[in-house]
C-alpha cells in the first residue's frame, strides 16, 4: 500500500492520509521502490504463529514478492524491521537476488523462513524443481516449497488429484526426508480453491497452503470457510495473499473524504490505525490464519505494515464489519471471495474475476507484464464479456465489483 501517517489530531494530516488509503486499500502498492530509503535499524521481535502441526512459528508479516531494481535492499529493510518469512517463486524473477543476499551476508539465511514456488504439472516434476530453485537460490534448502497458483495450469480435477495423489505423497516425503525442502503445500487462487483445499484437508498431505482470502467471508458455512476449518483441524498452515486491492481509476479523489473513512470506519481513528494496517488486524483476528503475505514495495510500506503486526489486537465483529462497508464504499478491483458466481449470475464464460484480478497486478501491484502474459492464457471465450449482464454480475459479487467500469479497462491495458 502507499505510505501513510498514522491518523492523529490533526484533521489536514489525516486527510491527506486518509484519502490515499481511502481510495487505494491495496495489498501491496505503487509507490516508488527506488526512492532513497534511509539506513534501518533493528527492530523489535515480530509477533509470530504456529505454521500448523510443522512445529515451526513464523512471523504474522511475511515479505512478498516485489519486482525492483532495488529489491535486496528492500529485502534487508524488511529483515531490519524484524520480518523472518519471506516469499518468492520462479515466474518473480526474484530468486537472484536473494542469492546475492546469502552471499553478502551469509548469517541471514539460517534467520528467515524462505518460501518458493514452481509450477509443475504432475508431482514427480517437484523433485527436479526444487533442485533448479535451491541453485537459483543459492541456498542448500527451502523451508517451504509451494506448487504455485495450483488450478491455473490445471483442470479442477486435475488440480484436486494433484496433492491427493499417492504419488504427491511419496514425492513430497522425498523431498523432505532429503531436507531440500523441509515443507511442502501450495498456493491458490482459483475459483474453486474451496474444493482444492477441502481435497487437500481430507487427504492431510500438506504442510500449509497460501491462499487468496478476505477477512470478512459472507457466509459461515461457505465452502471455502469449511475448507479452512478443516485444514486448521487437521494442522495444515494457512498463508494469506491477494487480500484486496481497490482504487478509482484515473481519478483524484472527490469529496471530503476524510468524513467517508469517519463515518464507514471511526474504529480507525479510534485505534490510529491506517486502512491497510486494519485491514491487516482483521485478516489476523482470524485464528486460522498463519501470516499474510504483503508485496510491500518500500520501507514505508514495511515500517508501516510492521508497526501494524506489532500493535495487533483481535477486532470485533462491528470493526470488521466497519472495514468491509469502507472497502464496498470505495470500489474495489480484486474480490478475494471470487468463487465464480459473478460469470454465471452474468450468464456468460467469460473469467470475470480473473480478468479483474489480472488488472489488479496491472494497474496496483506493478506486475504489468506478468497481467498480460496471464490475459494472454485465456481463450477468446474467457476473455470475452460482450453481451454479459455485468449488473447481475456486480449484484452476485460478494464484494460488489464495478464489472462495468473494470472490464473496459481490461481491455484497454491487456489486450
Amino acid at each position: 500500500m502507499e505510505h501513510l501517517e498514522s491518523p492523529g489530531g490533526d484533521r489536514r494530516a489525516f486527510l491527506q492520509a486518509g484519502a490515499i488509503a481511502a481510495t487505494a486499500v491495496l495489498a501491496g502498492g505503487t509507490a516508488d521502490a527506488n526512492a532513497q530509503d534511509a539506513p534501518e535499524k533493528p527492530a523489535a521481535a515480530m509477533p509470530r504463529r504456529k505454521l500448523g502441526k510443522t512445529g515451526v512459528e513464523i512471523t504474522m508479516l511475511d515479505q512478498g514478492a516485489v519486482r525492483s531494481s532495488s529489491l535486496e535492499r528492500v529485502l534487508r529493510a524488511a529483515y531490519a524491521n524484524g520480518i523472518r518469512t519471506f516469499d518468492t517463486a520462479k515466474v518473480y524473477g526474484s530468486e537472484p537476488d536473494f542469492k546475492k543476499w546469502f552471499e553478502h551476508e551469509p548469517a541471514v539465511r539460517k534467520e528467515i523462513f524462505l518460501i518458493t514456488k514452481d509450477m509443475p504439472k504432475t508431482p514427480s516434476q517437484m523433485t527436479k524443481m526444487v533442485d533448479e530453485r535451491l541453485k537459483t537460490l543459492g541456498t542448500d534448502w527451502i523451508d517451504l516449497f509451494f506448487i504455485h497458483g495450483l488450478g491455473d495450469e490445471h483442470s479442477l480435477d486435475d488440480a484436486m488429484n494433484m496433492v491427493t495423489s499417492q504419488e504427491f505423497k511419496e514425492t513430497a516425503d522425498a523431498i523432505r526426508k532429503s531436507g531440500k525442502a523441509k515443507f511442502i503445500g501450495f498456493s491458490s487462487h482459483h475459483k474453486s480453491r474451496a474444493q482444492i483445499i477441502q481435497a487437500a484437508a481430507e487427504a492431510n498431505f500438506v504442510d500449509a497452503i497460501m491462499l487468496q482470502y478476505s477477512p470478512w467471508l459472507q457466509e459461515k458455512n461457505a465452502p471455502l470457510n469449511k475448507a479452512l476449518d478443516a485444514c486448521h483441524k487437521n494442522g495444515i498452515g494457512l498463508i494469506t495473499m491477494k487480500q484486496i486491492a481497490g482504487k478509482v481509476f484515473g481519478d483524484a479523489p472527490t469529496g471530503n473524504i476524510l468524513e467517508e473513512v469517519q463515518k464507514r470506519a471511526p474504529m480507525l481513528k479510534e485505534k490510529n490505525l491506517t486502512p491497510f494496517q486494519g485491514l491487516l488486524h482483521a485478516i489476523w483476528t482470524d485464528e486460522r490464519i498463519s501470516s499474510s503475505c504483503v508485496s510491500m514495495r518500500n520501507t514505508d510500506q514495511i515500517r508501516e505494515n510492521a508497526d501494524a503486526a506489532r500493535r495487533f489486537e483481535p477486532l470485533k465483529t462491528t470493526d470488521i464489519r466497519q472495514l468491509r462497508d469502507l472497502s464496498l464504499a470505495l470500489g474495489m478491483t480484486l474480490c478475494p471471495d471470487c468463487d465464480g458466481r459473478c460469470s454465471r449470475a452474468a450468464g456468460t464464460t467469460a473469467e470475470l474475476g480473473n480478468l479483474t484480478r489480472f488488472l489488479t497486478y496491472h494497474q496496483h501491484h506493478g506486475d504489468r507484464s506478468i497481467a498480460r502474459a496471464e490475459y494472454a492464457k485465456l481463450s477468446p471465450a474467457e476473455r470475452d464479456w460482450s453481451g454479459a449482464d455485468l449488473a447481475a454480475a456486480r449484484a452476485a459479487c460478494p464484494n460488489g465489483l464495478n464489472f462495468a467500469e473494470l472490464l473496459p479497462e481490461v481491455d484497454r491495458h491487456l489486450a
